[in-house]
């Protein structure tokens, strides 16, 4: 490590799988761990994991079978696996106690995990995700997972896939989109671009409970919690959004002005809220 906030890629063996992180932060600030959506890897936390890094030592996970992790077996892409990944991820780092961040499928098991090892958890933010989902944007995910090619011919063919199917790219600049998409793809022997990504790990929802004792897990969670919500979000709806600050008696609801699904925690109103909300001790 060259400074305090210096970037460091780890490698850990955790339920027998190679799986990789992206540091950042001094190792004697509290920690934050932060988990992407279905179709991400770390990469996507580049610029909030280096504002958070200025206060807290920040590890971004690449969930297995994305980004820089080990590919698992076609049917341990399920929310309890994950869940299991960050326990055996947090042993292997040798951390007690962190903030958890998670993004739309991250917040799931960012959720799940803070149930189920409330004593490891101290604080936990659900980016654009809750215990109840709407119907439609489930679809439209599924529909564009499930119609995703496999090869490109060129990065350029790559970026332009984003531009096109992913809203959340209309609000980046052409630089960063091409960034998102040079992370997502590996050059393969025969010269097409290809996913980093499983295949098998692209199905929505996979092993994630019913929604009452998704309920009943939030409403279990013994640390303050922070829902950050799109404006124009079709996962988390308003509705839920706000039942999700009643039905818990230490959440808070954020609305992220401008963002559809899922807020990128680069907007002002997402990096305010993670600043004032995430604890710094």
């Amino acid at each position: 490590m060259t400074s305090a906030f210096g970037v460091r890629d780890i490698f850990v063996e955790a339920n027998g799988l190679r799986q990789h992180l992206i540091a950042r932060g001094s190792a004697s600030a509290p920690s934050v761990v932060l988990l992407h959506n279905l179709v991400g890897q770390a990469r996507m936390f580049d610029r909030a994991a280096t504002e958070l890094a200025e206060r807290f030592q920040v590890f971004a996970l690449d969930f297995r079978g994305r980004g820089e992790s080990a590919w698992g077996p076609h049917d341990e892409y399920t929310q309890s696996v994950y869940v299991s990944d960050v326990e055996a991820v947090r042993e292997a780092l040798g951390i007690q106690r962190f903030a958890i961040v998670g993004t739309a499928m991250g917040g799931g098991v960012a959720m799940a995990y803070a149930a189920h090892h409330p004593e490891r958890v101290t604080a936990l933010v659900m980016n654009d995700i809750g215990p109840d989902v709407d119907g439609g944007g489930v679809s439209r995910i599924s529909d564009r997972t499930d119609s995703t090619p496999t090869a490109f011919p060129d990065l350029k063919a790559v970026v332009n896939y984003y531009k096109e199917h992913f809203p959340a790219a209309a609000r980046l600049s052409n630089q960063r989109v091409e960034d998102y998409a040079r992370w997502n793809v590996r050059l393969s022997d025969n010269g097409l671009y290809v996913w980093k990504m499983d295949p098998a790990a692209r199905h929505v929802g996979m092993g994630v409970p019913e929604q009452d004792e998704l309920w009943r897990q939030y409403r279990s969670i013994k640390c303050p919690i922070l829902v950050l919500r799109g404006e124009h979000s079709d996962i988390l709806s308003k509705e839920t959004a706000a039942k999700m600050g009643r039905e818990h008696p230490d959440a808070q609801v954020v609305e992220v002005r401008g963002a559809a699904h899922p807020p990128l925690l680069t907007e002002p109103d997402a990096l305010s809220a993670l600043n004032q909300f995430l604890p710094a001790e």
